[in-house]
């Protein structure tokens, strides 16, 4: 069983810590702490990643900006409570951890697998320009009755495909983790710099669809 449900949320980043690490947590006396990972894309631009890593996998009292580093692991998702509402934090859980010499220009430097079940119906839009967008939100089932809740955002067709998915399908994205900027307002007079992290999907097949899809 708990093979199964790992098997449902894969992570692979690959680049460099560019942060020290920050404690997060403790369970059962094994301390939890997060670091960024900064990803390149294809394209100039990068995502900078935050990456839970245990106390047991590796010196957490080191400095390792500047290294590089292989995490295999799972997109995780947590409820954190701020400004009298829960705000959906999303990290990279490390199950395994290596460092590594140089990036092959071949590497998959940022991939994630996800099998699981909208629990939003699906929002479509279009840019000004006429792209077309759909954001979904993804519920993947973890061992021991929890799950994450993982924002996906499609494009074009696969954008088309996804605004016929119904709350309780079941469906399987693949696609890499991207970080996004943007402007919160706090109050009437300031706004606050955020980044939010959501998976952009470039591929994704429905696996089993609710009776009323079907229908």
């Amino acid at each position: 069983m708990t093979d199964r449900v790992i098997e449902n949320n894969q992570v692979t980043v690959m680049g460099e810590i560019v942060s020290g690490f920050t404690y997060s947590h403790q369970i059962y006396g094994e301390g939890f702490y997060m670091m960024d990972v900064k990803c390149q894309r294809l394209s100039e631009s990068f995502d900078t990643i935050p990456v839970m890593v245990s106390e047991r996998l590796v010196d957490v009292t080191a400095d390792y900006r500047g290294y590089l580093v292989s995490v295999n692991g799972q997109f995780r998702s947590y409820n954190r409570h701020e400004e009298h509402r829960n705000r959906l934090v999303l990290s990279v859980f490390a199950r395994e951890l290596a460092f590594v010499d140089e990036m092959e220009e071949s590497s998959k430097t940022n991939q994630i697998f996800l099998d699981g079940y909208i629990c939003k119906p699906p929002i479509y839009r279009k840019t000004p320009l006429g792209r077309e967008i759909a954001d979904l939100l993804l519920a993947v089932n973890r061992p021991y009755g929890k799950s994450d809740y993982i924002p996906c955002i499609c494009w074009g067709r696969n954008a088309r495909f996804a605004n016929g998915f119904s709350v309780g399908d079941r469906c399987a994205v693949w696609g890499r983790i991207q970080s996004r900027e943007y402007m919160k307002k706090v109050d009437e007079e300031n706004l606050e710099k955020r980044v939010a992290f959501e998976v952009s999907v470039s591929k994704l097949e429905i696996v089993e669809q609710t009776p009323q899809t079907q229908s």
